[in-house]
């Protein structure tokens, strides 16, 4: 009786050995990631809730955060750098995204010739320097030596050619349009891929039914490579509420003319440490940093927990 009962060592699950190795080698990358993002976020939201008074660093609560959104001169500012953060936003994700999915879209149709070398040359302004891409469109769209008058002269607009970056009404819009020509290639990139990893079975399966072309993408492949488009869009959103370096190498830190490509990263960079006359306030700049980083937050945390939702439930 004793031989057909199992051994205690037979009913007990195999243990797996402990993979120690793989805290070993994240420890590097997370000692970094601490050092560089998680300390100084940390330091940041502390700064946010003191100030200066009498000489001395003192606690002072949300009195920053009051005096942001209370005191007429900083509300103006903020106000204004949020308002044109908006539509910073709202013209890439009107412009860029939906020309990088027609992009993607044209790019993956079979026996396309030199799709490569399209693929590249699209995706180059992407690597290069904000500070290069800036420069050239400053040359480019310049009244006075500038190439823009000639070639618009060529195809009969010249009358339509303005200084775009020194009008007040139309620098925002010229400066975002930049940024959409230098990053346009990113979301051609991620759809690009999303679309190639459609299963060939999926599209045979739409040509048996006739459906071929444009309305093949419509129906077939656009549903199905809705997940990358809400990831781009949420890059977009972060990028673009990140936003500086561009802005300041084509209109300078006080985001001229008159302030109206001012937004949140040019403000938080005058306000922290200062520029001209205007004199560096880190905890003012801590809390305007603080304040982007709660819409960074809110934004991301919606699309993770409604937007990504809906598209698993409209995929499943």
């Amino acid at each position: 009786m004793s031989d057909a009962t199992p051994s205690r060592d037979a009913i007990e699950p195999v243990r797996r050995p402990r993979r120690w190795h793989i805290a070993v080698f994240l420890l590097p990358a997370l000692l970094v990631y601490t050092a560089v993002m998680i300390l100084p976020l940390i330091e940041t939201l502390r700064l946010s809730l003191f100030n200066t008074v009498d000489g001395e660093h003192t606690f002072v609560g949300l009195a920053n955060f009051k005096v942001l959104f209370g005191d007429a001169r900083w509300a103006a500012d903020f106000w204004n750098a949020l308002r044109n953060n908006v539509v910073f936003f709202a013209i890439h994700m009107l412009v860029q995204n939906p020309i990088g999915v027609a992009l993607a879209a044209m790019l993956s149709i079979p026996r396309l010739r030199f799709a490569a070398f399209y693929r590249t040359a699209i995706f180059l302004p992407t690597l290069l320097s904000f500070v290069i891409v800036g420069f050239i469109w400053k040359l480019i769209l310049s009244p006075i030596w500038g190439v823009s008058p000639y070639l618009m002269d060529l195809v009969g607009l010249k009358s339509l050619f303005s200084p775009w970056l020194g009008k007040p009404g139309s620098a925002l819009v010229a400066v975002s349009l930049i940024s959409v020509w230098q990053y346009v290639g990113i979301p051609m990139m991620l759809i690009y891929a999303a679309l190639l990893s459609i299963p060939d079975e999926v599209i045979e399966a739409a040509e048996c039914d006739g459906i071929t072309g444009w309305s093949q993408f419509w129906k077939i492949k656009l549903p199905l490579i809705l997940p990358a488009i809400g990831i781009i869009s949420i890059l977009t959103f972060v990028g673009n509420f990140n936003a500086f370096d561009l802005i300041y190498t084509v209109q300078g830190a006080l985001a001229g003319p008159d302030k109206s490509t001012d937004i949140l990263g040019t403000l938080l960079y005058r306000t922290f440490f200062g520029f001209q006359l205007q004199l560096g306030d880190r905890s003012m700049g801590a809390t305007i940093a603080t304040v982007m980083f709660l819409i960074i937050l809110a934004g991301v945390t919606f699309y993770l927990f409604v937007v990504q939702r809906r598209i698993r439930r409209y995929q499943f």
